[in-house]
């Protein structure tokens, strides 16, 4: 299997879309799978989604972009469900 560098293939921009808006970007990205699995992770928990796309695609190449990325996506996961946790009481 080749391995691709994230940077090859993508730029600072679609990183900063993915930030701000992963389900957006994942969307209308070349990255969509559309499978059962990958669709429960666009709906629930895009970060997470984004964390195991690029762990998949990338670790061999950018392990320090993907260590980001999970870090990025617990953070963001846990964040949220805080948020949404307080505005509930």
């Amino acid at each position: 299997m080749a391995h691709h560098n994230f940077w090859d293939v993508h730029g600072w921009l679609f990183v900063v879309a993915m930030f701000f808006f992963p389900r957006l970007t994942l969307l209308f990205s070349s990255v969509v799978s559309g499978g059962f699995l990958w669709w429960l992770g666009w709906l629930f928990a895009p970060r997470l989604l984004v964390a195991i796309l690029a762990t998949t695609a990338y670790w061999e190449t950018n392990r320090v972009l993907v260590i980001a990325a999970w870090f990025w996506a617990l953070a963001g996961e846990g964040a949220e469900k805080g948020a949404v946790g307080k505005s509930r009481h």
